[in-house]
């Protein structure tokens, strides 16, 4: 059950992604999700001027005379939000020094995308994983069934807290017949195999790597002795800071992401997510 806070996030969240899609829009998510993919409509003779990589050879020898395949332009996008909401999606400072945790930026990201796909007659879904698959919600089209994904991020409550991206994605994989746009909102912490698994992904799919960290996790001082819990485990443990191994610096987990064939782009906890998710939309549109 959702507690009055989640209840107040929801409706801020969802205030703010409705106020805020337009300038997504003009931010190029429509320019970065056009071309969405060929689908096809049917045979037909050929006539002169017809592109001859499109013949259908079968059809062509059967009737001994020219075909082509007619295809034609999907007119809606099926947008997937892969959301990890495993226990290192909990670190931040609870709103300190302008900031705000990762999992409440990632609802706001998750929650940006999801109006921008129902402002642009999309149709948007949710994967919510851990080490596994919590939690799936088909993609639907409607502003209500929008409400509904951000609603399901707030309220799912995970059963494990460690992270398994690359089993994820190769469900998504399995469960994703046609073309779709695939956004992960994550930390791409805890799972050194994911970029393989990321990759075959987008060999298939449009993939979108939101990069969601707070700086705070590559500055941990050098204060000797203290006792962490281990967002992933939930255990309690005594480490040295001096010698504690930290994520990857944001750079070279960005670096990694592309080289997947994902676009890829960095959210802070202190960021404009509609400003960084714009720049995003404008980076990509510019490079198709």
């Amino acid at each position: 059950m959702l507690t009055p806070e989640e209840l107040r996030q929801i409706r801020r969240v969802s205030i703010q992604a409705g106020r805020r899609v337009n300038s997504l829009f003009a931010g190029g998510y429509r320019s970065a999700f056009k071309g969405r993919g060929m689908e096809f409509e049917e045979v037909r003779p050929y006539v002169p001027g017809d592109d001859v990589r499109h013949l259908d050879w079968n059809v062509t020898a059967r009737s001994q005379t020219p075909h082509v395949k007619e295809f034609r332009e999907e007119r809606e996008l099926t947008l997937v939000l892969a959301v990890d909401v495993s226990g290192s999606m909990a670190f931040g400072d609870g709103g300190r020094d302008g900031r705000t945790d990762k999992r409440l930026q990632q609802a706001r990201v998750a929650g940006a995308l999801a109006y921008a796909a129902t402002r642009n007659n999309d149709r948007v879904g949710l994967m919510a994983f851990t080490d596994t698959v919590e939690r799936y919600v088909p993609p639907r089209k409607s502003r209500s069934h929008a409400w509904r994904v951000i609603r399901a991020i707030f309220e799912h409550r995970p059963t494990r807290p460690g992270t398994d991206l690359s089993g994820s994605l190769e469900y998504l994989g399995r469960v994703l017949r046609r073309r779709a746009t695939v956004c992960v909102i994550s930390d791409f912490i805890g799972d050194p195999g994911h970029e393989r698994a990321l990759a075959a992904l987008a060999s298939k799919h449009r993939v979108h790597a939101l990069l969601v960290h707070d700086p705070l996790e590559e500055r941990v001082p050098d204060v000797g002795l203290i006792e962490l819990v281990d967002a992933e485990s939930g255990q309690r443990r005594l480490v040295d800071t001096r010698t504690l191994a930290r994520p990857r610096p944001v750079k070279e987990r960005l670096g990694a992401l592309r080289r997947t064939g994902a676009f890829a782009s960095a959210i802070g906890t202190g960021d404009d997510p509609f400003h960084v998710l714009e720049m995003h939309f404008q980076r990509v549109g510019a490079m198709r």
